[in-house]
């Protein structure tokens, strides 16, 4: 079966951009699993993940992004989030994501605020 999801991986300022194209749920969320695991292994803590492409995210999806939080803030890193489309930043808003992620409205502002140091809460 052809998936519907595709990762893009690219460097900006310092911090790996993972840009997620299509739908992520619980057939592809292992595939962000791996790739954000493999960033991370690589000593890529700062992480960038833009959602101009992404359709539709599942509890499954936002599992990925919980699992890593805590481990990449402990090793002075984070994920931010970019370029959420309203249905999709709904899913993220009722769960409570905006309280626990940056959620910017641009790649760039999520890569500069990496500069500005770790997230406090």
């Amino acid at each position: 079966m052809a998936t519907n999801f595709k990762i893009e991986r690219r460097s900006a300022g310092g911090v790996r951009v993972l840009a997620l194209d299509g739908y992520l749920d619980a057939h592809t969320a292992p595939l962000f699993e791996s790739a954000i695991q493999e960033e991370a292994q690589a000593g890529n803590r700062r992480i960038a993940v833009d959602c101009t492409k992404l359709s539709y995210i599942s509890s499954a999806g936002l599992g990925v992004f919980m699992s890593f939080i805590e481990e990449l803030r402990e090793a002075g890193g984070d994920i931010k989030l970019a370029s959420i489309a309203p249905k999709v930043y709904q899913v993220f808003d009722v769960l409570g994501f905006p309280a626990l992620f940056d959620m910017l409205e641009t790649v760039e502002e999520a890569v500069a605020k990496f500069a500005e140091g770790p997230r406090e809460g």
